[in-house]
């Protein structure tokens, strides 16, 4: 996923807020430093978090970037001992811990996984040899998003001509191919129909307007009315909604929705484990989460706690039902010869959409 959340500057009074009593102590005889490895502007990097947590424990945090899951692990595989904390996807979970990079988690250091839903905390992408690699941390759909005033329950509406030139599809191959195998009964990750999967993706090929990239391309076209449909993720949904006030629904069609769930993990080659583990307990506090989804706009925190911390009405609460998790199919890993299998029907429905 790619994510644009807008940061601003917190009151330095939230700090004791977020954090109070975590792991205050008097003093700190000793700086500390630990380095965290994710997405720019994904949460972890906001101003008012790393000076609330280095106020609590005298831990100060720095960040490296990545632009992609693959350059995620090359960074991995090629710094060791330059990352305490990673944000992983837990689709490529069993991967990194395949190849040694990642630790087993030790929930028993890390107080507020307590309150983390058990389909999340437990799911099976996070787990190998018996073990979980990652804390689960946010979690999203790619759904479908409709302007106000539709009413729709299915992915069939992709190709109801009643909406010609009016989709807009994220050029994504795993995305669509998602799609097309929810639509054709199969399973998201393991479409063994490819044949079937490529004519319902075709299906749609009157209904198609744009092909969009970003949150600020699919919030631009859709404020200009390019489209009425399409799909796109949870999160951004909360963002177009608050922030460019846009009258779009967000809906979990009967066939189901792909669920993404990002985790937390601790590199096998960090020198700061301790201290590692003591930023991750702070990023699933609901006081944080509350504080990140209200300044921000974050997606859904795995730790039911922090959701049930916001109001009734909140749109993450809204958009992120508990009960949604039964309709999703998580985003699994996928051999490579699967992947790119799905990148050549997809370039192939692409080249079909342009004749």
């Amino acid at each position: 996923m790619s994510y644009q959340i807008n940061r601003r500057r917190f009151t330095a009074a939230l700090g004791g807020a977020v954090l109070a009593g975590a792991w205050a102590r008097p003093g700190f005889a000793d700086a500390k430093e630990i380095t965290v490895l994710n997405w720019k502007g994904y949460g972890t990097d906001e101003s008012f978090a790393l000076k609330a947590f280095a106020d609590a424990t005298g831990i100060t945090v720095k960040h490296d970037y990545f632009n992609s899951e693959p350059e995620m692990l090359t960074k991995l595989r090629t710094n060791p001992g330059a990352y305490d904390v990673v944000l992983i996807n837990s689709a490529r979970i069993q991967q990194a811990q395949g190849e040694g990079l990642i630790d087993p988690i030790d929930f028993a250091t890390i107080a507020n996984a307590a309150a983390l839903s058990p389909a999340l905390k437990e799911h099976a992408n996070l787990k190998a040899d018996g073990k979980i690699y990652g804390c689960a941390w946010v979690w999203g759909m790619n759904s479908l998003a409709v302007r106000k005033g539709i009413t729709t329950d299915t992915w069939t509406i992709f190709s109801d001509p009643k909406y010609a030139g009016k989709l807009a599809l994220f050029d994504d191959a795993v995305t669509s191919v998602g799609i097309g195998a929810l639509l054709t009964a199969q399973d998201a990750n393991d479409p063994k129909d490819l044949k079937a999967v490529t004519e319902a993706l075709k299906a749609m090929k009157p209904n198609v307007k744009l092909m969009w990239s970003s949150e600020d391309e699919w919030n631009k076209a859709f404020a200009a009315n390019a489209f009425d449909i399409s799909v796109y993720w949870s999160g951004a949904v909360v963002r177009s909604i608050r922030q460019a006030k846009l009258p779009v629904e967000f809906v979990v069609p009967k066939e189901g929705a792909i669920g993404w769930l990002d985790s937390l993990a601790v590199p096998t080659s960090s020198s700061k484990k301790d201290d590692a583990l003591k930023f991750i307990n702070y990023m699933i506090d609901p006081n944080f989460y509350k504080t990140w989804t209200s300044v921000a706009g974050a997606p859904a925190s795995a730790n039911q706690a922090a959701m049930d911390q916001l109001p009734a009405d909140d749109l993450n609460r809204q958009i992120h039902k508990p009960e949604y998790l039964t309709k999703l199919t998580f985003m699994s890993a996928l051999p490579d010869d699967r992947r790119q299998s799905f990148a050549d029907l997809w370039e192939e429905v692409k080249a079909f959409y342009a004749k």
